[in-house]
């Protein structure tokens, strides 16, 4: 078991920024690719981020690429999602994600489906 706990979101005026954090506890962090997703009620879950074993490989949706910077330490645990020149359409519950990978190098998908522990979820609000 991965247990995972998102913390940093917030109310933010358009044009700010954010740092999400991810903290892993359970089985070793380093073996799995990490994601994060987001929510907003009613609709379904979309993917933001996502980054390999070993942080040398990273992807964005198309919106957030340039404004957003996935990053990890694999020696604290911990997954991060730098936000910046947020949006009010950024607004969303956010969600870090774990599954496991073989390939250090191989990024997580985009598919939620891939992906087997869940945080939480941690509220950005972007006022405009």
């Amino acid at each position: 078991q991965v247990q995972l706990v998102e913390s940093g979101g917030g109310l933010v005026q358009a044009g700010g920024s954010l740092r999400l954090s991810c903290a892993a506890s359970g089985r070793t962090f380093s073996n799995y690719a990490m994601g994060w997703f987001r929510q907003v009620p009613g609709q379904g879950r979309e993917f933001v981020a996502a980054i390999s074993r070993s942080a040398d490989s990273t992807t964005y949706r198309d919106s957030v690429e340039g404004r957003f910077t996935i990053s990890r330490d694999n020696a604290k645990n911990t997954l991060y999602l730098q936000m910046n020149s947020l949006k009010p359409e950024d607004t969303a519950v956010y969600y870090c994600a774990a599954g496991f990978s073989p390939y250090p190098s191989l990024r997580g998908p985009m598919n939620d489906r891939w992906y087997t522990y869940w945080g939480q979820g941690t509220q950005v609000t972007v006022s405009s």
